[in-house]
């Protein structure tokens, strides 16, 4: 399975946070990030994207069909992500759109040897891997907007 979380890009700070769209900076993060991504995705991948603005504006950048799943809103926990990706399956490439602290927590228990307090940059993307045969997911790509 490839597993590839994406936290959303800069947000504009305010009330009720599901409604805070992306900034002028955000949206560009997005477009940059999702041209990227967009180039390798699997033909059968699932797009996962929390109901919140911000995500929603995010993942529109890929220009692809996207499942909105309120599971993985803001205050999800790591299960309530692996469950959402199916992860016990093992199978397909699923694209998270979400949240720190979530999305960090998710990468230290799935990658153990990334630090507790990981601090995942805004719409950056943690490919993680785990095959078949592989007993331990490993850590395939980081990117941050920034560097494209």
């Amino acid at each position: 399975m490839d597993l590839i979380l994406w936290r959303h890009a800069e947000a504009h700070d305010g009330f009720p946070d599901l409604e805070r769209p992306l900034t002028v900076k955000g949206k560009d993060q997005a477009k940059r990030m999702g041209g990227w991504l967009r180039e390798r995705l699997s033909e059968n991948a699932r797009i996962l994207v929390s109901p919140a603005v911000r995500t929603q504006q995010t993942a529109s950048m890929l220009n692809v069909d996207f499942e909105t799943v309120h599971e993985i809103a803001p205050g999800a926990t790591v299960q309530d992500i692996l469950t959402a990706a199916n992860w016990s399956d093992r199978e397909g490439m699923v694209v998270i759109v979400g949240h720190q602290p979530t999305l960090g927590e998710t990468i230290h228990y799935l990658i153990q040897d990334v630090p507790t307090r990981l601090r995942v940059k805004k719409s950056s993307v943690w490919w993680i891997r785990q095959d078949e045969d592989d007993i331990n997911p490993v850590l395939n790509t980081v990117m941050y907007a920034d560097k494209l």
